[in-house]
């Protein structure tokens, strides 16, 4: 058996993490089993479903790196299919039409809620014939769900679970309008889409029950299912935007990276033993359903967060200049130069060791292209008394002097220089970081002079000299 996984999300909103994970889960199974992964726009609530959403969709799986195989489906443009199925359902007595207005439901349910009894169809269509139909009532098309008996789901992840047919009712399967219901149209898209596991979130484990007795009336072979339990926020409540229940779009503008968000969310309920940090080639070689939890797992912005600082330190130099230059030059009003870019290249290293996700990279890049004369903030300004002031123009014309002009050579002149005055390191290093960088906390200060160089490192030193005097 080929194995064919698809996700497939409601075009009403933006990406959410929770489906992200659906998507993750869906898409591993099928590459760790050498399948296919399909993608399917579920639109049929042609009111709430807009091209916006779709084009956000569509965006943000590409940025995560979850690529689908062939086009998406459009589940609107297959209406007609599924119109057809209720058909072929109402010719073999699997349906009926029910001519049962708004108003007789409505009074139904306020007769079983006044009786504290279940709200369901109570069948009353279910065997009457269609001659008895009032003039003028268009019918809905149910399905003829069987009323004995039990429903038994064979979860790959919940474990078998099972649901007295006595308590699933006829479901509606076209409207009178003719459009098929949303438990129609998933069950024959995943039918003739050849879909072979249903990997989603457990809110769905409900709905599965009546698919089942759609995919028994068809006489269809059952996909496997495997529900996965949804994600809470850090306190255990449901996930809300508070905790993180955001949109991937927000996540990328917040600086995170898709790879450290596909390691976040593969560990968000999936485990392998103790590892944490797992590539995305791992992932695919280890994924299976056995490692999903049954419980629900918590969003933790602080892991996340941990999680991205390890791949910040691990990603392309130049991927990252790529990322962190269009915030840099939002701030600076203009364009990067390649002189600049060359610049950031040589600094990233230094810069993405502290750096926690790309919004902290463009923060912390900033004091290597800001214009002189640097603005200090105030714990710089402090190391720029008189001792400090001193120190520089003392250290500058050292610098100026010194024909190698590298970090290492650097560093061993201000250790002479410090043992000559009978300083600690720091004391010396501290003044020379605040006139470099208008901070006091920085990538190596003497990896700093060197990728500014001689000249730029110069002028700032002799910058926050003078003007401290002044």
């Amino acid at each position: 058996m080929t194995v064919v996984t698809r996700f497939a999300p409601s075009p009403t909103g933006f990406l959410h993490i929770g489906g992200a994970r659906t998507a993750l889960f869906n898409w591993l199974y099928a590459r760790r089993n050498g399948g296919t992964y399909l993608l399917r726009i579920e639109d049929t609530d042609r009111q709430r479903s807009t091209d916006a959403a779709v084009d956000a969709i569509l965006d943000g799986l590409s940025w995560l790196g979850l690529d689908w195989d062939g086009e998406a489906v459009s589940q609107f443009a297959r209406k007609d299919r599924h119109a057809e199925v209720a058909q072929q359902m109402l010719a073999a007595g699997r349906a009926y039409y029910c001519y049962a207005s708004p108003e007789e439901l409505e009074e139904m349910r306020a007769a079983q809620k006044a009786a504290g009894q279940p709200v369901r169809y109570d069948g009353r269509w279910r065997d009457r014939d269609p001659s008895e139909a009032p003039a003028g009532v268009k019918p809905v098309i149910r399905l003829k769900a069987p009323q004995q008996g039990e429903t038994v789901l064979k979860d790959r992840v919940q474990g078998e679970v099972t649901v007295q047919n006595a308590q699933l009712d006829d479901l509606i399967l076209l409207r009178a309008d003719g459009t098929p219901t949303y438990l129609l149209a998933v069950v024959v898209d995943d039918h003739d889409m050849g879909v072979t596991h249903v990997i989603r979130g457990d809110d769905h484990l409900t709905n599965t029950f009546r698919q089942i007795q759609i995919f028994n009336a068809m006489g269809w072979d059952l996909p496997e299912f495997g529900h996965i339990p949804l994600i809470h926020g850090p306190d255990g409540a449901k996930l809300s935007k508070r905790h993180g229940a955001l949109g991937v779009d927000a996540y990328r503008d917040m600086g995170y990276l898709p790879e450290a968000i596909r390691n976040y969310l593969l560990r968000l309920g999936w485990g392998h033993g103790d590892d944490e940090i797992i590539s995305t080639e791992q992932a695919v070689e280890w994924f299976n359903l056995e490692g999903i939890g049954r419980s629900p797992s918590r969003f933790d912005f602080a892991k996340l967060e941990n999680l991205n600082a390890h791949y910040m330190r691990q990603a392309d130099d130049a991927r990252l200049v790529g990322l962190a230059a269009p915030r840099l030059e939002a701030e600076l009003g203009r364009a990067l130069t390649e002189s600049e870019r060359d610049l950031l290249t040589r600094a990233m290293n230094g810069l993405k060791q502290r750096a926690r996700t790309v919004v902290d990279l463009a923060q912390s890049a900033r004091f290597y292209l800001a214009a002189r004369p640097l603005a200090m903030d105030e714990k710089a300004a402090a190391l720029l008394d008189e001792k400090g002031r001193g120190v520089l123009t003392d250290l500058a014309g050292r610098f100026e002097a010194k024909a190698d002009f590298t970090a290492a050579a650097l560093e061993g002149l201000v250790r002479a220089f410090a043992e000559e005055r009978g300083e600690k390191l720091g004391k010396i290093a501290q003044p020379l970081r605040a006139a470099l960088t208008g901070s006091t906390v920085s990538p190596p200060i003497f990896e700093v002079a060197e990728i500014l160089g001689r000249a730029e490192t110069l002028a700032r030193m002799k910058d926050a000299a003078t003007a401290a005097r002044g």
